[in-house]
């Protein structure tokens, strides 16, 4: 009776059989009449085996599946007695084949090695059935999305909801490469998915918040049209705010972050500062209670016999006071003291009158009459910064801390201030979870602001999101190495390290709560290598910087050397596919957005600047 394999319609899948196994190597002798580029099966054209073609090698009734990496052409020689040897054979193609999975008895792929083929073992092609099956990520019905097809066939690719966004994931590719839309169509077609499968419990217990550094996303139908943009600007007082409670920004941690204090001395200072703070706060009368505690201190530094030290406390308190007296006029707040350099002391003039013996007299120094029309500053940053101040004269009058160890924090939040009032609004008028998509566009913000935000902001989310339980948080990062980066020469190391730390804590911890995050950048070797390594799922476009690949083959471990090699000259719109959602990598090509829909990225054109000249006739 004769064989199917022989006869049926197998053999026109049959490709050739097993050679060679050689740990995970697998090597292949093609037959003679499979060497055209197409073959024609049940009426459907099917490619003809090549590189990074899917092969079937059975064993049994076991598929064993896997990739083709690579062939040669091996001759063979046949020896004759009478003329030596002789040439036989010069087209014989072997293929080298690493094994991917197998599909299992319920038609499922499942990724990893089960067994080996046999020397002998037959090898076929794979059918369009066979190949939705390798290629079908998503069981039992499962919600998912479609935004690529396979590169070689052209075959539509579903992801899973779960398994792909319920991870980390990581988006790299230089510019011009596609990676803005691939985020964007990723979290379009989860939004879409989402509103459509119930839109209340997902406007509920779903958040999303992009942090988009270029203003690539801002625009209205871009992932959704149902979000919130805030247009943050530092250059100009017309941008957007974004609501932060009082409670939030009267936060250890936040302040510590705005005036980069480090942790042994300048921390510890801003801690004793806000119980101070508290304190005076919970008074019945707080303004009543601040300026007597700071004609106390007034009283203290007047009488004082070390002249720097002096000096230095009122150059605090005039930070403190208002220029100007009750008479609504101009005048300094020591116009009236002259210091006596040879008996070391205070005096007030005109009269003379010697502070240090005569105390009585320092009620009537203008310093200790201007406390009288102090008023707490509107703002809540600029009130602090007046307890900062008062803070820093008891530690000074007390020995307790050295100005100069004290001062670069207090000058570094004076110095973000006016970008704070420019950026966040504390009177609590606004909501910021108007919508459970927010996009924070920092394109208008200047650089040290584009790193206090997005850290300020996830933190202060990621904290309040913990206690929640059954919800989701999204972290969307574009261009992460703006503030992922673990080589900024702009700042100190200790406000580097919290920054990376503060991130890594989210990336490391954060999936046990419900909070998840998407990073998407041109330059993955600049990322601190412990948030790379902790992304569950990567689309790869294309790179071509010997650092990012190198960084890109110690990450992804699980890409094997033929799709590593073909990431430099990957065209527009393609990437590499892999990780926990996939049992095995996958080269796609990410469909394209329309043209209203896609992030603001594109390469700008001179046809477009500069228009053809009409010529009149």
């Amino acid at each position: 009776m004769p064989n199917k394999n022989q006869f049926g319609d197998e053999a026109i899948l049959r490709i050739g059989e097993v050679v060679e196994v050689s740990g995970r190597k697998i090597f292949v002798a093609v037959d003679k009449e499979k060497n055209l580029s197409d073959l024609i099966f049940n009426g459907d054209i099917l490619k003809n085996i090549s590189v990074n073609s899917y092969v079937e090698i059975k064993k049994g009734f076991l598929s064993l599946i896997g990739k083709v990496d690579g062939e040669k052409i091996i001759e063979e020689y046949q020896s004759k007695e009478w003329s030596g040897y002789e040439k036989r054979d010069k087209n014989k193609r072997v293929l080298t084949i690493s094994l991917s999975g197998y599909i299992n008895k319920d038609s499922e792929f499942v990724g990893g090695l089960r067994e080996m083929p046999l020397i002998g073992s037959e090898a076929y092609l794979l059918t369009k059935n066979k190949m939705h099956i390798v290629h079908n990520l998503v069981k039992d019905s499962k919600l998912s999305i479609n935004i690529a097809k396979n590169d070689a066939d052209d075959l539509e690719i579903d992801f899973p909801v779960d398994g792909l966004f319920n991870s980390h994931i990581a988006i790299f590719g230089n510019t011009g490469s596609g990676k803005s839309n691939t985020l964007a169509y990723l979290y379009r077609e989860l939004v879409k998915v989402l509103r459509e499968r119930n839109a209340e419990k997902f406007e509920q217990n779903s958040r999303f918040v992009l942090f988009d550094f270029n203003g690539e996303y801002a625009s209205a139908d871009c992932i959704t049209d149902e979000k919130t943009v805030f247009n943050l600007s530092t250059s100009a007082v017309a941008g957007d705010k974004m609501p932060i409670s009082q409670e939030s920004l009267m936060n250890i941690e936040v302040l510590s972050i705005l005036s980069d204090a480090t942790d042994k001395t300048q921390k510890p200072f801003i801690r004793r500062a806000l119980r101070f703070y508290e304190t005076v706060l919970a008074d019945p009368d707080p303004l009543r209670y601040f300026k007597n505690t700071l004609k106390s201190k007034i009283m203290h530094t007047l009488q004082m016999a070390d002249k720097e030290k002096a000096f230095l406390l009122v150059d605090h308190f005039r930070q403190i006071l208002p220029e100007i007296d009750a008479a609504g006029i101009v005048d300094a707040i020591d116009s009236d003291l002259e210091w006596h350099n040879t008996l070391s002391h205070y005096m007030r003039m005109p009269v003379g009158d010697r502070l240090d013996t005569n105390p009585a007299a320092i009620p009537n120094t203008k310093i200790y009459q201007r406390v009288d029309t102090y008023n707490f500053p509107v703002d809540l940053l600029s009130k602090f910064i007046d307890f900062l101040y008062l803070q820093l004269t008891f530690d000074v009058i007390s020995n307790r801390a050295m100005n100069e160890h004290i001062a670069p924090a207090v000058n570094k939040l004076i110095s973000k201030k006016h970008d704070i009032d420019k950026i966040f609004d504390s009177t609590g008028a606004m909501q910021f979870w108007d919508s459970n998509f927010v996009v924070v566009n920092l394109n208008n913000v200047n650089l040290e602001m584009k790193k206090t935000v997005p850290l300020l902001l996830s933190k202060k989310l990621y904290l309040d999101h913990k206690p929640e339980e059954g919800k989701s948080l999204t972290f969307i990062i574009d261009e992460a190495h703006n503030i992922l980066s673990r080589d900024s020469f702009r700042e100190s190391e200790s406000w580097k390290d919290y920054r990376l730390e503060t991130f890594e804590e989210i990336i490391k911890e954060g999936r046990k709560f419900g909070v998840f995050v998407t990073i998407s950048s041109q330059r993955p070797s600049d990322i601190s290598p412990t948030l790379t390594s902790q992304a569950h799922n990567y689309f790869i476009h294309r790179l071509i910087n010997e650092k990012d690949l190198a960084m890109m083959s110690n990450v992804v471990s699980y890409i094997d050397r033929v799709t590593e090699e073909s990431i430099p000259v990957l065209p527009i719109g393609t990437c590499i596919f892999s990780g926990v959602a996939s049992p095995m990598p996958l080269k796609l090509n990410v469909k394209e957005l329309e043209l209203h829909l896609q992030p603001r990225s594109s390469t700008l054109k001179y046809k477009d600047i500069v228009p053809k000249a009409v010529i009149e006739e």
